[in-house]
């Protein structure tokens, strides 16, 4: 074999997604010689944008931006580097098949008048309802997006901790505990929220099943799991979290698609002097005497001080390390990691706007319900009945789906009167009962979702000119993510905080010594926040 680089660098990160770019730029700042290495041609992982076709540019997995920490998009100066957020306004638009719709944004006030179209009571209640999720999530937040205490460590890393990993594991338990009783009288209802279903949180709140429903969506994304599952509280949670957008809570597009989020991190990282190489499939992690030593890329042996994966505990433990190097313990926990998944994105171009039979005709112009999220077949019933579908292994016959139409506040999309339209569709498992994503079922169930649309905005299915359908199985070949699942696995309370990605491995740390995750496969989880990378960076240069 040969040996390219004969001095080793600091930190050598496996994957540049956004994690893993983020972690780069932090341990580049601390002066770390740093290599980054992507096996696609491009950066950015599952936040990236590609052409569907020519001249319409699509953001081909995550599609909205609203939960980076603000602290990397200072630390890293990204606006600099080109990052500029879009907000939207109004940001969620469902339709009805009554004809009535809900619309839904920052405004309070457009709130209040849209939500008492179905329910004054519900109109009364949204207030206090957004007030507590807020509050909730204003406390809690800093100990969430931090590293989380150990709460339940394996034996295989108890034995291993020293006195200071120790002191800092009471440390962190104790900023939790601080966090939690600043609550006060919210506390019973926080707990629910982190650790229940989303279904009896909005029942108790609220009366009318659009807006029940409407916000459910929020509780169901990227879950194999309806709203009325335990742990889809936390989700609800998520979505007021985030500051990006302008606002607490506030979703907005990335000009240029989301891939000119991961553009300007990379930009930043190079800045500060890290190396990044596409087209550099890691074969395995070297491990010598417990010790990551480096990488393995075909012949050629890249050597490195410590070793941050951005890849999945499946591919990084079950693919990259030999199994013999890591204890049974944690090799059990780590095949158990659920990885569900029943998401399928499908990314299209069209030629015209979606004209809504429930809105006024505006001779092909953008209107407020175009600029948000579109929620789809979004009443509480229908949410279960699509799970049920899925549940028996059927994809949904009427799928949930959120739609956005980016081009509408972004022209750098599509070319001029045509537009980007993103579907998130749930809900359709990673290997159906009966056929076959590669057996007509892609297509056929790209059809289905066009049709549903359809029903609300006549002129949809003939304004398609274009279109790119991800199926689980197409989203784990093209991004590594095990079983389709965008979150790295999936977030029900067991693989959540002190158990993510496995308990007592919740500190970015691995049982290989200078080897650890990076990416949503740990703490806080998937989306496009950062926190994963910048902790896992904060581990590496304590250690």
């Amino acid at each position: 074999m040969s040996n390219r680089h004969s001095q080793p660098y600091d930190a050598l990160i496996i994957g540049a997604g956004h994690n893993g770019l983020v972690c780069a730029a932090y341990l580049a700042r601390a002066g770390r010689k740093v290599l980054v290495l992507e096996r696609r041609s491009v950066v950015g992982g599952a936040c990236i944008t590609e052409e569907i076709a020519p001249g319409y540019r699509s953001s081909t997995a995550s599609y909205v931006v609203s939960l980076l920490l603000p602290e990397i998009e200072r630390d890293l100066r990204l606006a600099e580097f080109g990052y500029k957020v879009l907000p939207r306004n109004p940001s969620s638009f469902t339709p009805f098949e009554d004809g009535r719709y809900l619309l839904m944004g920052p405004d309070p006030a457009l709130n209040q008048r849209e939500i008492a179209k179905f329910s004054g009571v519900d109109a009364q209640a949204f207030p206090r309802y957004e007030a507590l999720l807020t509050r909730i999530a204003e406390h809690l937040e800093p100990a969430l997006m931090d590293t989380p205490p150990d709460l339940l460590p394996l034996p295989s890393q108890w034995r291993r901790r020293g006195f200071l990993d120790r002191l800092r594991n009471l440390r962190r338990g104790g900023a939790l505990y601080r966090a939690m009783k600043k609550l006060g009288t919210d506390l019973p209802e926080a707990i629910e929220i982190l650790t229940g279903a989303a279904t009896p949180v909005l029942d108790r709140w609220f009366e009318s099943p659009e807006l029940r429903g409407t916000l459910a969506t929020d509780a169901i994304i990227g879950s194999f799991a309806p709203p009325s599952a335990p742990g889809s509280g936390y989700v609800l949670l998520h979505h007021v979290m985030g500051m990006a957008g302008g606002a607490r809570g506030v979703w907005g597009y990335v000009e240029g698609g989301m891939g000119a989020l991961t553009q300007a991190m990379a930009r930043c990282a190079q800045s500060l002097g890290v190396e990044i190489r596409c087209d550099a499939q890691v074969d395995e992690i070297l491990v010598e005497n417990g010790r990551a030593t480096g990488v393995r890329l075909g012949d050629e042996i890249v050597h490195a001080r410590q070793i941050a994966s951005n890849a999945t505990a499946h591919v990084t433990f079950g693919k990259l390390v030999r199994a013999e190097v890591l204890p049974d313990d944690f090799s059990r926990a780590v095949h158990r990691i659920d990885y569900s998944s029943a998401a399928v994105k499908i990314n299209l171009g069209v030629g015209e706007l979606p004209r809504f039979s429930c809105m006024p005709e505006r001779g092909g112009a953008a209107g407020p319900e175009h600029r948000g999220t579109i929620h789809i077949n979004a009443l509480p019933e229908q949410i279960e009945r699509a799970y049920e579908d899925a549940r028996r292994g059927m994809p949904s016959e009427r799928p949930v789906i959120e739609m956005v139409i980016p081009s509408t506040v972004d022209a750098t999309l599509a070319p001029d009167g045509h537009h980007i339209v993103n579907l998130f569709v749930q809900y359709a498992p990673y290997a159906p009962a009966t056929g076959g994503w590669d057996d007509g079922l892609r297509d056929a169930f790209a059809d289905r979702c066009i049709d549903q649309i359809t029903r609300h905005a006549p002129n949809f299915a003939a304004s398609v000119l274009h279109r790119e359908v991800l199926a689980p199985p197409d989203l784990e070949r093209r991004f590594g993510l095990t079983g389709g699942n965008i979150f790295q696995g999936a977030m029900p309370l067991h693989q959540l905080f002190s158990f993510r990605p496995v308990p007592g491995w919740s500190d970015y740390a691995t049982p290989v010594e200078g080897l650890f995750l990076c990416g949503a496969a740990a703490h806080p989880g998937g989306g496009v926040m950062g926190a994963c990378g910048r902790n896992a960076a904060q581990a590496m240069l304590r250690s």
